[in-house]
């Protein structure tokens, strides 16, 4: 493997970790600070993929239907928490894993009547359609160092809210000691719904970026969901920046993988995860 070809599998496996960062950030919101197991995580990124490409092919500009559907998804989420999380705080957690699979089959059923079965394509934006030339032969897309630099700075983001504003001072206490929380006279039922919220607009807005790299098609959340629990497992229930790091590991090991051991790939990310488990069992960082 020359310079180049390693160069440009570096920048592929970064974009794919910061990728996946973004989606598994919000799974680790919901999951690490409200306790709830969310299998449905999966089909938010799903829904914000189709988001893209619906409101793209009406509006005729990613960024634009981005922007909407940003706005959507967090209404969305907003929803969701009020009419049926909310009731699942003090629940067991197999009605948790019932209610959010029926979530799963909702929005299969829902995104088959209103766009169907096919798979589809997202343009990239001609603002961002160039490439970066490496060599003389080998190039790099522009669009996937935009994708790159907005995860970074979403994850500058939200360390910044979780670390040193009010709202993220309740978000901290609030998954310590909800009571505590209430007691003290904070709304810890709207706390909760826009911490749900916020999980829900980065998965889906991990899928309106995915979409034109990766197209758009039927049960493309499902594949998520198990590597994102899996980041949220190696990074450490809970912390922003284990999430970030165990994504980056992630996507290292599964780039790499493919190029040097392409037959044993697929195990090279849960090898991984038992090889971080067995030194850390309770994952590479602690609690935000």
């Amino acid at each position: 493997m020359d310079f180049t070809t390693f160069l440009i599998q570096l920048l592929n496996a970064l974009q794919y970790g910061l990728l996946l960062f973004l989606v598994a950030s919000g799974l680790t919101l919901i999951f690490g600070i409200m306790g709830i197991i969310n299998l449905a995580h999966g089909s938010f990124y799903m829904m914000g993929a189709y988001i893209a490409f619906s409101l793209t092919s009406l509006t005729g500009n990613l960024l634009i239907a981005v922007v909407l559907g940003i706005a959507l998804s967090a209404a969305i989420g907003f929803l969701l928490e009020w009419a049926l999380f909310a009731r699942l705080y003090k629940r067991d957690h197999l009605d948790q894993v019932l209610l959010t699979y029926g979530l799963i089959l909702m929005f299969e059923e829902v995104r088959s009547v209103i766009v169907g079965d096919d798979v589809h394509g997202v343009a990239i934006p001609e603002l961002l359609s160039a490439s970066v030339q490496l060599s003389d032969t080998l190039s790099y897309p522009v669009y996937r160092l935009f994708i790159s630099a907005v995860c970074i700075v979403l994850a500058i983001a939200m360390y910044w809210l979780i670390r040193h504003t009010r709202l993220g001072m309740m978000i901290r206490a609030g998954s310590s000691n909800r009571e505590m929380v209430q007691s003290l006279g904070i709304d810890i039922d709207l706390v909760y719904r826009l911490v749900f919220a916020l999980g829900v607009t980065l998965a889906a807005f991990a899928g309106m970026l995915a979409a034109p790299v990766s197209s758009v098609y039927p049960g493309m959340g499902n594949q998520v969901l198990i590597i994102c629990f899996v980041v949220v497992v190696i990074g450490g229930v809970g912390s922003i920046w284990g999430a970030l790091v165990a994504a980056l590991l992630i996507g290292l090991a599964d780039t790499f993988g493919k190029v040097i051991i392409p037959d044993y790939a697929g195990l090279t990310v849960y090898l991984l995860m038992a090889a971080v488990l067995l030194w850390r069992p309770e994952g590479i960082f602690r609690r935000i």
